[in-house]
């Protein structure tokens, strides 16, 4: 309120003290007012995110620095700004609805988007949000927004998703069983799990489907061990085992699995149907039985025809007839050697190999063994330490000695440089410990836990090819888990290897 020098003189004291207070309070309203904008000045310019007003027609009338920073733009441009300049285009449109929206209802406005950096030109998400500033008759009088950085956050979101679809790609998958464990009940599966075993959705969740339960019997041991093992481990090492399907039927599957969580103790299972690897291996083990069986009678008819002729010869004094059907009769041997462990191997697969169980003289049992290989090989001479006569064990005779031939014959097949083989006998309560050592070329480190496989010869690239099938090592090693022990090889490359074979001396 202005007033003229004349209406000044006629004002009553009253009056007066009412206007000077007057003017004081608009004074400190003003200055408040002015205080109040530089808190907000000093907070915007202090905040990790990009600060801005706008007017209530949209109008942009401030920017934090920290947004020209980024922009490149000028606070004095900032009237002259168009936001939608800076975003990815892809945003644009969603964007201007959106402020629209919020500038035609008052509500307030929210959008993700990419905002490109002036400087590099590289964009990054940020989530824009602007609030409306009321008056006392609830006018709008300004918009105060902000934008804040979500790259990070982003990124992740992205990587989550991508890593679900992942997820989700192999529990579709129609290869690949997958379950999830609690203790021994199996609490989710995909569609192929319960395809392969029969069950349903319903069994699922009902709780009837365990893991103990649908293992074959004779898994089950193998199976906690397993679980076991992943407990211990975080991880299993894929194994083979059949399943008994809803409908009873057997399935022969391999399974794997990692832990999720450890209270309680959740794990994911992977099961791969292993029903034709396994027809196939039945399949090439009735051809190995089968062909050794037929096999098998020619050469005994032709041995046996040998050994005649030999004698007739031999009775008609035909020179160097002896010495050729000796080779005849080597190499016969040899056949018959290889015909009976393909007959051994298949027996193996189909868990038919005879053990019948008697007294044993290991001493007896090693010595016709040498006497045997002795005849055949005479470039090596087998050397036999032992400080006592070797104890008796129960087990079977025959088989034991098939473990000592093929492990004495091993070691002069694969030490052609060396001429003496050592076989060592120790004995303690328990068990006897019966090792074979040459003076060969070894084993390459990362092949002595493979050297026992069906199959497996172990041979450095660059060595010579050596003769065999690579059964014997596997038929021995299956003998001696029958007997309850264990066989183990130590070696180094270009100084030979060493077989040790433990045996208990209690019966199975």
């Amino acid at each position: 309120m202005m007033l003229n020098g004349k209406q000044t003189r006629h004002l009553t004291l009253p009056l007066w003290k009412a206007l000077i207070k007057h003017v004081d309070g608009q004074k400190r309203a003003e200055q408040q007012l002015k205080a109040s904008e530089e808190n907000f000045r000093v907070l915007a310019e202090t905040v990790p995110q990009f600060v801005w007003t706008a007017q209530p027609d949209g109008s942009h009338e401030y920017t934090n620095q920290r947004w020209c920073g980024y922009t490149g733009f000028t606070p004095e441009c900032v009237q002259r700004w168009d936001h939608l300049q800076f975003l990815h285009p892809d945003d644009r449109a969603r964007n201007q609805a959106l402020w629209r929206h919020a500038l035609d209802t008052g509500e307030r406005f929210e959008c993700e988007g990419r905002l490109r950096n002036g400087q590099t030109g590289v964009y990054r998400w940020v989530l824009t949000r602007a609030m409306p500033v009321r008056d006392e008759a609830g006018q709008i009088i300004k918009w105060f927004g902000t934008c804040t950085d979500i790259e990070d956050q982003k990124r992740i979101e992205e990587a989550l998703r991508q890593s679900q679809e992942r997820v989700n790609a192999l529990m579709n998958s129609n290869i690949i069983g997958i379950n999830v464990i609690e203790g021994e009940q199996i609490v989710d599966a995909n569609d192929t799990f319960l395809r392969m075993t029969g069950y349903t959705r319903e069994d699922l969740r009902a709780g009837r489907i365990n893991v103990m339960h649908m293992t074959a019997p004779e898994d089950r041991a193998q199976t906690q061990q397993a679980h076991q093992e992943l407990a211990v481990r975080q991880v299993l090492t894929p194994y083979a085992k059949e399943y008994i399907c809803q409908d009873g039927s057997r399935l022969p599957v391999l399974v794997g699995g990692v832990v999720l969580q450890h209270d309680p103790l959740q794990a994911i299972g992977f099961v791969l149907d292993n029903s034709a690897h396994k027809e196939l291996e039945q399949r090439k083990d009735h051809f190995l039985g089968m062909a050794s069986h037929e096999l098998k009678t020619p050469i005994a008819s032709l041995m046996l025809q040998t050994q005649l002729l030999r004698k007739q010869l031999a009775k008609q004094d035909i020179h160097n007839a002896d010495r050729a059907l000796s080779r005849m009769e080597s190499q016969l041997n040899a056949v018959t050697r290889l015909i009976g462990e393909l007959l051994d191997l298949s027996k193996i697969q189909a868990g038919k190999l005879e053990h019948a169980q008697e007294t044993v003289d290991l001493g007896d049992v090693l010595q016709e063994v040498i006497e045997i290989v002795q005849q055949t090989q005479t470039t090596h001479a087998i050397v036999v330490h032992h400080s006592e006569h070797p104890p008796l064990l129960i087990g079977n005779k025959d088989r034991l000695g098939q473990v000592l031939l093929n492990l004495i014959s091993n070691a002069i097949k694969y030490s052609p440089g060396a001429n003496t083989i050592e076989v060592a006998i120790e004995t303690s309560e328990e068990s006897v410990i019966l090792s074979v050592c040459d003076h060969g070329i070894g084993i390459p480190r990362e092949q002595r836990e493979r050297i026992f496989g069906r199959f497996y010869r172990a041979v450095a690239p660059y060595q010579h090819t050596f003769p065999g099938l690579g059964m014997g090592l596997h038929i021995a090693s299956e003998i001696v888990k029958h007997h309850r022990g264990t066989i183990t090889v130590e070696s180094e490359m270009g100084k030979g290897s060493t077989f040790h074979v433990m045996l208990p001396r209690k019966s199975p």
